[in-house]
């Protein structure tokens, strides 16, 4: 059997309050639409098909690579009008699985039973639901006498007596393809919303006798759609709990979890301990045996083994294994430290390699260079990389030693084994094993300083 995933994500959600489409705000690092097809790949679907409509740029530039098609529907005229949009993506053979793109706490374990369900009952429709104590804004899911599926009432079409009923409808269906496109050129906009309800498509099969069927997801939190950026904080806590709990099944010590954010994509390793306050972010990938924190907050890096990182700031670095950062270090996009380097505190470095066991201990920063290993850089030394319209490359050769307070002029080159005097100004490249000196003559004038009035 076949499958198909079409995930609805046209609608501008405007209790959103947004100059961007609902389905783009992030949880946990992530787009809530993106979170939606991890899920439904995680189940086994490979064909995925997502309606955009609203800020459909936006979406495109969420799925650049992930092989997901897109279609548009032009106007937002209801949820069954959205899956018409797709019919010339799937194959009327195939079982669609139909959902929305704002509902990013729906497991995959969850979409795999609904379409083992499906499939065990031989229906022709299957459709999600749960139990929820507060139904409000949901459609309610109404059953004939024998507890059998009967049909679905939005929540401004359905009665008072009907609003009492908390079954409600998660959204989410399984379908034969070929039975819900043709039912769907059934289906007129008799309803308050003036739309057209993929709803109805449940109760036309039914009274042509096909099979109808209900499964009762056991978790609600699952199928909670985002509106508003209340509900948008809500989804975010969650899956930074469940991140941050797999995390420690899998072997990581989270120092006070609470005050820990964690985004969905990133991985660390067995015996790594964070500590309290810090944020990873992006596709960061943690080795083992490292310490991080606190009050730190890394995004798309790699970091090796047993690196430790104390209160800093890591954006888009590579660290290798048995580095120390910080703390108060930032490490700024194209940083790239081999094994055993050391960066201590107010130390910047950008768009620069640090060789093995070089040390930059504090107040420095280090711009478009190449350091060698076991290089040396004195506090207060910076690289001078840019001169107003371009930037230049500093490279200090292996064993170098930079005296404290030096200004490296770029372009420039230190050669290996060579010192620069403490308070220096290299302009010019300095030989291999030489000591490199600039300084203006010390003058000693004699000096009474003024009494000040008091």
């Amino acid at each position: 059997m076949s499958y198909t995933a079409v995930i609805l994500a046209a609608g501008k959600g405007v209790r959103m309050k947004s100059n961007l489409p609902k389905v783009v705000h992030k949880a946990a690092g992530k787009p809530l639409v993106a979170h939606v097809v991890d899920a439904v790949q995680a189940a086994g679907i490979k064909d995925i098909v997502v309606v955009v409509g609203h800020g459909r740029e936006h979406v495109e530039k969420v799925f650049t690579d992930d092989g997901v098609q897109l279609v548009v529907q032009e106007e937002q005229l209801g949820t069954g009008h959205a899956l018409q949009q797709a019919q010339e993506q799937v194959d009327p053979a195939s079982t669609v699985l139909v959902l929305a793109g704002d509902i990013p706490l729906l497991r995959p374990s969850t979409l795999k039973a609904l379409l083992d369900y499906h499939q065990q009952g031989q229906a022709e429709a299957t459709v999600l639901t749960t139990h929820l104590e507060q139904p409000t804004g949901y459609g309610r899911v109404l059953r004939d006498e024998q507890g059998y599926f009967a049909r679905i009432v939005e929540e401004k079409d359905a009665s008072p007596e009907e609003k009492s009923i908390n079954e409600i409808n998660s959204g989410i269906y399984c379908f034969q393809a070929g039975s819900v496109f043709r039912v769907l050129q059934q289906l007129r906009p008799a309803n308050a919303q003036g739309e057209y309800y993929l709803t109805d498509v449940l109760e036309i099969l039914k009274s042509e006798g096909h099979r109808v069927q209900v499964m009762a997801a056991a978790d609600s939190e699952e199928i909670h759609g985002v509106n508003d950026r209340i509900q948008l904080a809500q989804a975010e806590k969650i899956l930074r709990r469940r991140k941050n709990d797999q995390l420690m099944r899998d072997g990581v010590t989270l120092v006070e979890p609470d005050s820990i954010m964690i985004d969905s994509q990133v991985t660390i390793g067995r015996d790594t301990v964070v500590m309290p306050f810090t944020l990873i972010q992006g596709k960061t990938i943690i080795g083992e045996g490292c310490e991080i924190g606190p009050w730190t907050n890394i995004n798309d890096s790699t970091i090796g083994d047993r690196v430790v990182i104390e209160s800093s700031r890591v954006k888009e670095a590579q660290i290798s294994d048995d580095c120390v950062i910080g703390p108060y270090a930032y490490l700024r996009p194209g940083a790239q430290l081999e094994t055993q380097v050391k960066v201590g505190d107010f130390v910047e470095i950008k768009q620069s390699t640090i060789g093995s066991g070089s040390k930059i201990p504090h107040l420095s920063y280090v711009g478009d260079a190449l350091v060698g290993r076991q290089v040396n850089i004195g506090a207060g030394t910076i690289t001078c990389n840019y001169d107003g319209q371009h930037k230049h490359q500093t490279i200090l050769e292996d064993h170098v030693f930079i005296g404290s307070n030096t200004n490296l002029v770029a372009p420039v080159r230190i050669g290996e084994s060579s010192v620069t005097g403490a308070g220096s100004t290299i302009t010019r490249d300095v030989p291999a094993q030489s000591l490199a000196v600039e300084r203006a003559d010390q003058r000693v004038v004699p000096w009474k300083k003024k009494k000040q009035d008091h």
